[in-house]
């Protein structure tokens, strides 16, 4: 008789309901007029059900003892006993979001639809939730039970608490609490601005000096390298002759409105606070805010940001470093905001090459040109040019160096420094810190007419 072996681990504890089961479907095998064969795939069917439920049982009890049983299935009998199992296989394969040894996620379903495959190895469960420094990413894209608590762990050594005394006349009348991350094995630490600068002329008593403590109890005095007033960006160093944790800096430029975030800090002088939420939004400038002066973008979340939050960081899924958290919305809850780490990283190679941040500014108002916003001026003024795509000059500051070049409002920028541009951001990519270097400029006006300009960006005031 043609047979196929099928293999089967089952828990000590439930071979004697195996045994007894295989002993059911061995006189089912032997039972005489084999010729009901539909009442025979019936009661083998049930078998298998019972069986399935069975191989659930181990799953969700100890795996470290096992009974292997082999059993021969004539040919006859084969495909109406193993179809189920192939169809439960299938459907878990596409189900594999159910958690291993978890019963209760598949109570609702027949125990046939249950996991039925082997145990997952030692290696998946590490995938699904990964260890702290292992690198391993939770698979199928999904939020692992210690995805946020490792990503914290990753990080959180590196958050320092920053304090400032604030004084006048050599009076000191209290102190500025603020975080940072070190980013540098040298002692390098990223922070705000407003937190180790003044700006009500209070700070005489620092003289640039700040008191750093990092999470596990070790206190230096750290000096103000470089400070940017108009992004809030700031670099302190500190000399430790012992080796100091590091965060890493990831990239903002991936991140997707809907992703988890994890912000870390002191607020309220309460070291080593983690929270957690979503990015709410990747592109939230300052004229949403209300702010003044030159564009700035931020990241939003919804994570709790509190005093003393300010110049920590906010960090993915990875334990990555993707943002600066620098202020929130008093009257509401649910509205931080960070500078993005791309702007940051930036900022950073101005203080490296020259000190300083240097914008050069044009002075002109600029909107990204989509389809929508096209069609509609369009429809308003059929002298629109027929572009769906550049960057769209509304107004020009009377003179500026975007005035002084000849740039019209209703202009449509589609080249800058010979190179074609559709946002802002590259744009402003492209001017970099060439302040005072003339650049060439193509834009189409009204009625398609294309007119090449050359403009001079000047440096922009720290406090625009």
């Amino acid at each position: 008789m043609d047979q196929v072996e099928a293999r089967c681990k089952l828990g000590s504890e439930y071979g004697p309901i195996a045994w007894a089961l295989l002993g059911c479907y061995c006189c089912i095998l032997n039972f005489e007029g084999m010729a009901r064969i539909s009442t025979m795939n019936s009661v083998l069917r049930k078998v298998s059900v019972a069986a399935a439920a069975s191989g659930l049982l181990y799953l969700c009890r100890d795996s470290d003892s096992k009974t292997m049983v082999s059993i021969s299935v004539p040919a006859q009998f084969r495909e109406p006993l193993l179809r189920p199992w192939q169809i439960a296989q299938d459907i878990i394969h596409r189900s594999s979001f159910l958690s291993q040894g978890d019963a209760s996620q598949s109570g609702n379903l027949p125990p046939i639809f249950s996991r039925i495959g082997p145990v997952p190895s030692a290696d998946v469960n590490k995938e699904a939730f990964g260890k702290v420094g292992d690198g391993v990413k939770p698979s199928c894209g999904f939020l692992g039970r210690d995805s946020i608590a490792n990503a914290a762990a990753m990080v959180g050594p590196a958050v320092v608490n920053i304090s400032v005394p604030q004084g006048f006349n050599g009076m000191t009348i209290g102190k500025s609490i603020g975080s940072g991350t070190i980013i540098d094995p040298d002692g390098t630490i990223l922070t705000c601005a407003h937190v180790v600068v003044d700006f009500h002329g209070l700070n005489d008593s620092s003289k640039g000096k700040v008191d750093v403590t990092l999470q596990d109890g070790r206190s230096f005095q750290g000096t103000v390298l470089n400070a940017d007033l108009h992004s809030d960006i700031a670099i302190v160093k500190i000399k430790s002759s012992t080796p100091l944790p590091t965060a890493k800096l990831g990239t903002s430029s991936m991140l997707r409105p809907g992703d988890w975030v994890i912000a870390l800090g002191c607020p309220l002088s309460l070291q080593n606070t983690v929270t957690a939420g979503i990015v709410s939004c990747v592109d939230r400038n300052s004229n949403d805010l209300g702010l003044g002066g030159m564009r700035r973008e931020y990241l939003q979340s919804d994570c709790a940001i509190n005093a003393g939050n300010s110049g920590g960081p906010l960090v993915n899924i990875d334990g990555e470093v993707v943002g600066v958290n620098i202020m929130k919305v008093l009257a509401a809850d649910g509205l931080a905001f960070a500078v993005p780490i791309d702007s940051v990283s930036t900022i950073i190679e101005h203080f490296k090459k020259n000190g300083r941040v240097i914008r050069p500014w044009l002075g002109l108002k600029m909107i990204d040109l989509n389809d929508m916003l096209a069609a509609q001026l369009k429809e308003k003024d059929a002298k629109f040019p027929d572009l769906n795509r550049g960057i769209l000059v509304p107004m020009v500051t009377p003179g500026s160096p975007g005035d002084l070049a000849g740039f019209h409002p209703g202009d449509v920028v589609t080249e800058f420094d010979g190179k074609p541009v559709v946002s802002i951001k590259e744009v402003v990519e492209i001017m970099g810190d060439r302040a005072g270097i003339p650049l060439k400029v193509v834009v189409i006006r009204a009625n398609n007419i294309r007119a090449t300009l050359t403009v001079v960006p000047v440096e922009v005031s720290p406090v625009m």
